[in-house]
């Protein structure tokens, strides 16, 4: 998907972008392309990256098998 916002303003550490409707979009100031300014029109493109999901999911299920291995749990009482 693409998206076409615009920049209207500098809050901070904050660039603050606009939708076509109006919508404000709070974005870190230090991921803007270099030279964006307000008034810019700035394009992003957004799509799921699936293998990069697959592999954070793997990472989180062996992080929460290794942690099952060495916490029984019983400290805890329902």
């Amino acid at each position: 998907m693409k998206l076409s916002l615009s920049f209207d303003r500098y809050e901070g550490k904050i660039a603050v972008l606009l939708t076509d409707d109006g919508r404000q979009v709070d974005f870190p100031k230090e991921l803007l392309p270099k030279g964006a300014k307000p008034g810019d029109m700035l394009s992003f493109s957004i799509e799921v990256d699936r293998e990069a999901t697959e592999s954070l999911k793997r990472g989180t299920q062996a992080l929460q098998d290794k942690l099952r291995k060495t916490d029984s749990g019983e400290d805890i009482k329902l």
